[in-house]
């Protein structure tokens, strides 16, 4: 019921507008009613039966005839005429006005929605805790958003539009068989009842099948995207063919569920409805005609009677059929409001407007206290870290992979908060500290820049978009850009292509170092920067490093220590510890971990 009122609650913004929508073309499908009931008056007027009390002296009153005046003789032409004249405004003229107080005010509370919940979806993604992003990946949750949104868009003119105006109007009807004779009318509410709670049970079943489908077919489009995306891997590989029989399967999977599960039972559905129904209109036809025959109701009220509960069951295909389409559509609307409802961390604060931000200056004095966190609270990664580093003082952080050196890192972004302990830059602790202003004075270079599909100069200009092309190019000479701008087609304006394919891995390593650079930022942290690059690559990025040293705070974490003689400070960390502090020359001499870790690489020996 709750992901019902999700639903419910996802057009709540235009709840009045669309009240008013969903009245009008409810109102619309009632006087379409009044065709048949004038049609069956027309009839008993030709056939000189009397016409219905009430619509008779409204007639005469109209035309200002006396109470005596005969329809049937003197003023029946001026009947026909008005007669007529009812038909004529409740189609030719309603014709155009309709589409404009339904369909138009469907639609666009529709497009509106999906505007509205578009920039929510984003919201969410960019403010979802890193770890979410662990567990889903890209396609995954894209598929999910975009899915959800198109079905949410598609559905709202249909359930606003006809499916719950086509009710109003069985309703409509029943109160006007109700009128003319009450035994039918009770048959018709029977019939009606008895065939909706069927149909209301059965789809329910269907809805949870269709949300099984659905996480069938959110797997494998989530595999399609990673196999787009690692199609080198798998090519290298030469996995084609196993990565299609594998796709195969899945869809092998779901055709069988959607086939012979889900398809089977709305064809089930829909055949067993089609029976009643078609039952029920003979049903109809048979006590109508007997009340016709015995002289309870008139010629014309047998065809006003026949012709609108005709009608009425008429619109149960329609309404079945948008049932229907909202049930399979309703795992994936479903779907997105999970989405909708993550947690977030506290990142929701970065989408503050430019003005709200907090603009802060630091030193670089960065101190850990007694920090210590796991991703998993049983299973710690970080445990009772303390380091102090000076402003403008450079750092290593070297250890084993899985010893927690990257994990520092995201604590220093507050990408996660410490368990225990806290972090301080310039003695204030960074979770106090607006965030967004907060991260504006960090930049980060890691092992794999994030490239996006624009012009060099975008890229650059992606985190401080404001930057003169002085600084560019001021950055870009640091960073040793310069050395293959000239080599690109259009220079600073070539299209570098999605994540930076038309790049190799050492131009994207100093693209990244240039743009973090225009950060200006107070603490700069090489993420593990040359550790994929080959010697040449490698070589230029510690060039452009060493001419970083010293300017501000910098933080490097290396498997290659060839990387971290320079640093000021080396910080050996080994199950999550700190083992170890000193200078390269200090380290080596001491003979402990990072004397050990030294050999094996002078060696040749691969570092674990």
């Amino acid at each position: 019921m709750s992901r019902v009122r999700d639903i419910v609650h996802y057009y709540h913004k235009y709840w009045g507008i669309a009240l008013f929508s969903i009245l009008a073309s409810g109102l619309f499908e009632l006087i379409d009613l009044v065709v048949p009931y004038i049609t069956g008056q027309l009839l008993n007027l030709l056939s000189g039966t009397p016409l219905d009390a009430l619509l008779q002296q409204w007639i005469q009153t109209l035309g200002g005839l006396p109470p005596t005046a005969d329809p049937l003789s003197t003023h029946k032409s001026f009947y026909l005429t008005v007669l007529l004249g009812i038909i004529f405004v409740v189609t030719v003229v309603r014709a155009p006005i309709q589409p404009w107080i339904g369909s138009w005010f469907h639609w666009d509370i529709a497009f509106r929605t999906r505007r509205d919940h578009w920039g929510k979806a984003l919201a969410k993604i960019l403010t979802l805790p890193i770890e979410f992003y662990d567990e889903n990946n890209a396609g995954r949750i894209s598929g999910r958003i975009a899915k959800g949104l198109s079905n949410h868009t598609w559905s709202y003119p249909e359930i606003a539009g006809q499916l719950i105006p086509k009710v109003i109007r069985v309703i409509g009807i029943f109160i006007m068989i109700l009128l003319i004779e009450w035994r039918i009318a009770l048959l018709f509410l029977v019939s009606f009842i008895v065939i909706l709670f069927f149909m209301t049970r059965e789809l329910k079943r269907l809805i949870r099948k269709e949300e099984i489908l659905d996480r069938y077919m959110e797997n494998t489009e989530s595999r399609t995207s990673e196999i787009i995306s690692n199609i080198k891997t798998v090519k290298a590989f030469a996995t084609e063919a196993t990565e299609l029989q594998r796709q195969q399967q899945r869809l092998a999977r779901e055709f069988k569920f959607v086939d012979y599960d889900i398809h089977k039972g709305y064809t089930l559905l829909f055949s067993w409805q089609r029976l009643v129904i078609q039952g029920s209109v003979f049903t109809i036809l048979a006590l109508t005609l007997w009340a016709t025959v015995q002289g309870q109701i008139t010629l014309g009220h047998f065809v006003t009677t026949l012709t609108i509960s005709s009608m009425a069951y008429a619109e149960l295909d329609p309404i079945g059929e948008l049932a229907a389409i909202f049930a399979r559509r309703f795992a994936s609307m479903s779907r997105l409001h999970e989405f909708l409802q993550q947690p977030i961390g506290t990142d929701a604060a970065l989408l503050e407007s430019a003005e709200g931000v907090r603009h802060y200056e630091f030193t670089g004095k960065v101190h850990f206290e007694q920090v210590a966190f796991g991703y998993d609270a049983n299973r710690p990664v970080l445990k009772d870290i303390n380091l102090l580093i000076e402003p403008c003082q450079t750092v290593a952080l070297v250890g084993r992979s899985g010893s927690g050196k990257s994990t520092l890192v995201k604590l220093l972004f507050r990408y996660f908060e410490p368990q225990q302990g806290q972090i301080l830059i310039d003695g204030q602790r960074i979770n106090s500290l607006d965030v967004t202003g907060y991260r504006r004075r960090l930049a980060i270079v890691h092992q794999e820049v994030d490239v996006f599909n624009g012009t060099l100069l975008d890229n650059l200009r992606y985190g401080n978009p404001n930057v003169s092309m002085t600084e560019i190019e001021s950055a870009c000479n640091i960073a040793r850009v310069d050395e293959f701008i000239h080599l690109l087609p259009k220079g600073y304006y070539t299209v570098v292509g999605e994540r930076g394919v038309r790049l190799s891995g050492g131009q994207r390593q100093r693209l990244g170092i240039a743009r973090a650079l225009l950060m200006n930022p107070d603490v700069l942290v090489f993420d593990e920067a040359t550790s994929s690059l080959d010697y040449e690559s490698e070589r230029s990025i510690q060039l452009a490093m060493r001419s970083i040293l010293g300017t501000r705070t910098t933080i490097i974490i290396a498997h290659r220590l060839s990387t971290v003689r320079e640093a000021d400070k080396i910080v050996v960390l080994d199950q999550g510890q700190i083992v170890e502090i000193g200078s390269h020359d200090e380290l080596l001499n001491h003979g402990g971990i990072y004397h050990r870790l030294h050999t094996l690489q002078e060696t040749g020996e691969l570092l674990v």
